[in-house]
């Protein structure tokens, strides 16, 4: 269990959860402690580009998708570091705002 996993849930029931993440991975597009808000997505809708709560290799981000190949979402930071590839069933929702 890690710092998203109740937002996870509430993801998966049709909420939209609003936090603070902390960490410098995501500086330039989200600073540390900035307020997030998260929708439930389609993941047919995610493009290159969003900002997506998931889960990569059992650690819990909220980081950038990289690149969609077919099924599939690649993940990383916004400081070049690839987290790695994942299926929708690991994407729980997608940042729809930023504030301070």
């Amino acid at each position: 269990m890690g710092w998203a996993t109740g937002h996870f849930a509430k993801l998966r029931a049709g909420e939209t959860v609003s936090f603070r993440p902390r960490g410098n991975s995501m500086s330039g597009k989200i600073e540390s402690g900035q307020l997030c808000t998260v929708a439930p997505v389609d993941p047919e809708a995610l493009r290159a580009g969003d900002i997506v709560l998931c889960k990569v290799n059992g650690r819990e981000y909220l980081h950038l998708v990289k690149a969609v190949q077919g099924p599939r979402f690649q993940i990383g930071n916004n400081r070049g570091r690839t987290n790695g590839w994942v299926t929708a069933n690991a994407i729980f929702g997608k940042c729809i705002s930023v504030e301070a």
